[in-house]
Parts: C-alpha cells; sequence; structure tokens
C-alpha cells in the first residue's frame, strides 16, 4: 500500500533520516520504534504533509503523495497532545473535520453517532474536553481522527499521555478499532511494550537509520543488530568471537549459541533474561540460619542413630562373643540336675565317676545347644544360614548384615540429600525448579553472586554478578523466587536460545 524509498532528511548539520526504504501493507498495523531523536517523528511529518524530504520518494497506492497538499492527502495525523478544542463539546470536535468538507449535516450526525458508539462516548457527546480523563480525551481525538475514514491514520505517541493502567486498557482498544474500521495504522512510539503489543510489524530507528523490521516476536527473539538487541528488551550481551558450539569469550569460556557466523568473526551473544537458568549453589543470609538450625538436627538425629546402632552392634557382639559362655552355664546347671538325679537314682556314686559324667554330659550338652543355636541363626538370616555353621561365620553375617544396613542409611542419606539439592535450585523461564546437576561440570556455564532480586509484574527480577564481565547478568523467572541476594549460583541456557550478532 506506502511505499517509502530512499527518503533523507537533513536539518543543517543534523541528518533526521538517512536513505530510509519501507513497505507497509494495507490494513496493518505499523510501528516506529526507537529513541527520541532517532527520526521516526520526522518521518511521520513528512507522510502527513508537514515536512519535504530532501530526497527520495513516497507512494499511496501506486500514487505519488508527495506531490499533494496535506490537506488533500487520504492521510490523518493524531497528534500526541490531542489538540482538541476547549470551547467545542465532544461531538462538535469529532464532527470539524467533516464539517470543513461541507459534507450534509445528516451525514456529518450520523457518522459523528457511530465513531463515538465505536469508542465508547456515545453518552459523553454534550460534554466539554476538560471534562472528561486523559483515556476519555484520548478517544475524542482518535473518533475525530477516523471519522473522516482515511486510508492512513498516523499516530505520534497517541498513549505517552496516559497511566500505566489506562494505556494497558487503551492499547486494547485501539487494536480492536483498527481491526473493525480496517484503516492502515502508522503509530510512533519510544515504548518497547507499547509497539510489541499493538503492532504487526515493527520497524526500529537508530540514529536516522532503520536497523530491522520484522514481526514483534521475531524481533524480540532474533534480534540482527547489536542496537536492536539491546533496545528491545534486555538482552544479555557477551562479547567474543564465533565458535563451533557458540561465542568464545575471554574470561568466561565458550557460550552456547547457534550461528552461521565464520569461526573468528568478532560478534555479540544476546540471551533473553528468562531464557537463562538459575540454579542455586548456596543459601542466602536467611536461609543459612535455617540450613544452620536444620544441620544441627540432622546432626543430633544421625549422633543418636549411630550411638543406636553403636549399642546394638555391641550387643549383638556380645552376644556372639558370649554366646559359648551362656552355653556352657547352661551346660553346667543342666549337668549339675542330671549328675543329682543320676546319684539319687544310683545311690552313692564315686566322685571321680560323677565329675567324668558331668564332663560328658557337659560336652554333648553345649554341642547340641551349639547345633540349635546355628539352626536358629541360620533359620532368621534366610539365605545365610549356610554361612553360620559356627560362631565365627554366625558373627561374620552379622556384620555383614550391619554392613547391608549402614549401605541402606547411606542410600537414604544420599536420597535425602539429592533431594534437598533438587529442592534448592532456581530456573528461570521455565519454572522455579531445575533439574539437579552439577553446574560446574562442563561449558557454557557462568558462576557468580546474586546482587539484587526485585519483584514486579509477577516476575522476580534477579541482577548476577560474574567475575570477567563489567555489567550484572540479567535473569527473569516466573513467580517469586526463593533467591536472595548474596547467594552463590550458576547460569546455564540451551543453544538455541543464544543468538549470535556480528558486531
Amino acid at each position: 500500500m506506502l511505499q517509502i524509498t530512499g527518503v533523507s532528511r537533513r536539518f543543517g548539520d543534523v541528518t533526521a533520516l538517512s536513505e530510509i526504504s519501507l513497505e507497509i501493507r494495507q490494513g496493518e498495523f505499523f510501528a516506529l520504534l526507537g529513541p527520541s531523536g532517532c527520526g521516526k517523528t520526522t518521518l511521520l511529518r513528512i507522510l502527513a504533509g508537514f515536512e519535504a524530504p530532501d530526497s527520495g520518494t513516497v507512494t499511496l497506492d501506486g500514487e505519488d503523495l508527495l506531490g499533494q497538499a496535506a490537506h488533500r492527502r487520504p492521510v490523518n495525523l493524531m497528534f500526541q497532545s490531542y489538540a482538541l478544542f476547549p470551547h467545542m463539546t465532544v461531538a462538535k470536535n469529532v464532527a470539524y473535520g467533516l464539517e470543513r468538507e461541507k459534507l450534509p449535516k445528516a451525514e456529518i450526525r450520523e457518522r459523528v453517532e457511530e465513531v463515538l458508539e465505536k469508542v465508547g462516548l456515545a453518552a459523553m457527546a454534550k460534554r466539554k474536553p476538560q471534562q472528561l480523563s486523559g483515556g476519555q480525551r484520548q478517544r475524542v481525538a482518535l473518533a475525530r481522527a477516523i471519522v473522516k475514514r482515511p486510508r492512513l491514520l498516523l499516530l505520534d505517541e497517541p498513549l505517552s499521555a496516559l497511566d500505566k493502567k489506562v494505556r494497558a486498557e487503551m492499547q486494547l482498544e485501539l487494536k480492536r478499532l483498527q481491526n473493525e474500521v480496517g484503516i492502515t495504522f502508522v503509530v510512533v512510539t519510544h515504548d518497547q511494550e507499547e509497539a510489541m503489543s499493538l503492532a504487526d510489524r515493527i520497524a526500529v530507528f537508530s540514529a536516522g537509520k532503520v536497523e530491522q523490521v520484522d514481526a514483534p516476536v521475531t524481533l524480540y527473539e532474533r534480534p540482527r543488530t547489536p542496537f536492536v538487541a539491546d533496545f528491545v528488551g534486555a538482552n544479555n550481551l557477551f562479547e567474543g568471537k564465533a565458535c563451533a558450539d557458540g561465542l568464545s569469550s575471554d574470561g568466561l569460556g565458550v557460550l552456547p549459541g547457534l550461528s552461521d557466523l565464520e569461526e573468528g568473526t568478532s560478534a555479540l551473544l544476546a540471551v533473553r533474561p528468562e531464557r537463562l537458568r538459575l540454579i542455586s549453589l548456596s543459601h542466602g543470609p536467611a536461609e543459612a540460619e535455617s540450613a544452620a538450625v536444620a544441620g544441627e538436627e540432622v546432626e543430633a538425629a544421625e549422633a543418636a542413630e549411630a550411638e543406636a546402632d553403636a549399642e546394638d552392634t555391641g550387643s549383638s557382639e556380645s552376644a556372639v562373643d558370649g554366646e559359648g559362655a551362656d552355653d556352657a552355664a547352661d551346660t553346667e546347671d543342666a549337668a549339675a540336675a542330671e549328675s543329682s538325679g543320676s546319684a539319687a537314682a544310683a545311690g552313692d556314686t564315686e566322685d571321680a565317676v560323677a565329675a567324668e559324667d558331668a564332663e560328658s554330659a557337659e560336652d554333648v550338652t553345649a554341642a547340641e545347644k551349639a547345633e540349635d543355636a546355628t539352626d536358629v541363626e541360620g533359620t532368621a538370616d534366610g539365605e545365610d544360614a549356610k554361612g553360620t555353621a559356627d560362631g565365627e561365620e554366625a558373627e561374620d553375617a552379622e556384620d555383614a548384615v550391619a554392613a547391608e544396613g549402614a549401605e541402606g542409611a547411606e542410600g537414604a542419606e544420599s536420597v535425602t540429600a539429592a533431594e534437598k539439592a533438587e529442592d534448592g535450585e532456581v530456573a528461570a523461564g521455565d519454572g522455579d525448579t531445575a533439574d539437579a546437576v552439577d553446574p560446574v561440570a562442563g561449558e557454557g556455564v557462568l558462576r557468580g553472586e546474586v546482587a539484587d532480586v526485585s519483584f514486579y509484574g509477577g516476575i522476580s527480577h534477579i541482577s548476577v554478578l560474574v567475575a570477567g564481565r563489567p555489567v550484572p547478568v540479567l535473569v527473569a523467572t516466573q513467580g517469586a523466587t526463593q533467591v536472595q541476594a548474596g547467594s552463590s549460583v550458576a547460569l546455564t541456557w540451551a543453544p538455541e536460545d543464544g543468538v549470535l550478532i556480528p558486531q
């Protein structure tokens, strides 16, 4: 629809526009985005007819636009200050342009009512501008601009005078109106959020030149110049040289990224804050105190458990070592009883014979009891029954069982430690938790200390100081984070999230 080719404009020694070329399509919401003084408003005034370029052409549907007087162009400009007539009502302000064209009063009234209905001001048609809020005055200016049904509507910072809440509402309103009326909108703004939410495509300006033209998502995710990467959002930029795995940066090592740049090319690596994975390596001040208390409790529990194990082990060892003594005592009691019985039955027997019988009986009984104890132990131990034929092997089996118990305890402690480590990790972009990994291993990992944590807009913004980098690395994670200032952290990201830009 609108073709801009090689347009330049100079003011003395200052070049406001330098060889600008753009194509704006029919029904498109197109944004000119850039900092103050970059030339975007100058281009808008050229399109409206308030400025003439030093060189270049502008055509609208194939017709020369620059050759037409400003009031003859099918173009309307909505000023930043709205420029409403304070002595006129809302309806009169909207009807002013139609009255200048000397249209029939019935048609003027019908079109004014229709457009006021669209912008939600039908009930305020008789009010004066000073009786309206900022958002309502903005709607009046917009209604006055679209009531003439221009083919191209130019908006110069249309929402800059509104507060944040009203601005967000009017962004949606502008988009809705643009879809309803089907007019091509060209908006000038320095607000990245505004351009992203409104536009179908965005042209980023810098020092009178167009840096990049793309859809909002492409512009945000894949900047093509260092200026765009820095201006559109808060990208983390790392300097270095392109290599096979991404960017080789002095002092930081190899940082992951994807690029078709030739190896050794000077480049910047851009990484979005929300694409960074942040892994906590230590507790913050408040967490450290809790961790210390928890650690003391864990140590006390472990000490009690160790003492209990030691008592159990000592009891087992004492039982094993004293098994023969117990059996001997039992056997002596049994032998004494048997000897008494024999003496009662046989009468007076010689002491030597009785002693000999007692010793024999003692040996037999001890053997039987040892065998019975072995069988019982073997039955209790299951598969180790064969390994407990005598007291020594039983002791070995008990040691093995104790070792297995200790190994199981160590395994449980390892699992608990792993769970605690996993609970302590925080990831940016994909949530608040990350996989349990060793962030020190491998390439593409940065280690640093959290300098500041702020929370607004439902997002945690974390600044991390990394050795070898003069400015902090910015991390954004959805929701509140438990990471605190002073914590040691590791940062990493997927290669596809790193964009290499030639310098």
